[in-house]
């Protein structure tokens, strides 16, 4: 019977039951990291289940990208509402910090 490496729960992908996403394995992938360095990364994870999790991202390529790419934009669009939002509070925290500095 063959081992089901990732998991898609509410639409997040998760890599067997643990609770490491699929995008992690894939940005880390996608920097040139090898397999061991991941579970080196993410002990819950085994060698077994990154190398799986990798032959699931690879035969699922473009589902998988779109899925990492509106996660990217999701949380830029979060960013950018909270600098938005807290445009004052940032703005005070700059200040203070720039106060504090102790001159050259």
């Amino acid at each position: 019977m063959p081992k089901e490496y990732v998991t898609s729960d509410q639409n997040v992908y998760r890599v067997g039951a643990t609770g490491v996403s699929l995008d992690s394995l894939v940005y880390l992938y996608r920097e040139g990291m090898s397999p061991e360095s991941m579970v080196e990364s993410y002990p819950t994870l085994t060698l077994e289940e990154v190398h799986g999790a990798l032959a699931f991202y690879l035969a699922h390529q473009a589902e998988i990208d779109a899925y990492v790419a509106e996660g990217d934009r999701i949380a830029e669009s979060q960013h950018a509402e909270s600098r938005r939002t807290n445009a004052e509070l940032i703005a005070k925290l700059r200040r203070a910090r720039h106060e504090s500095q102790i001159p050259g």
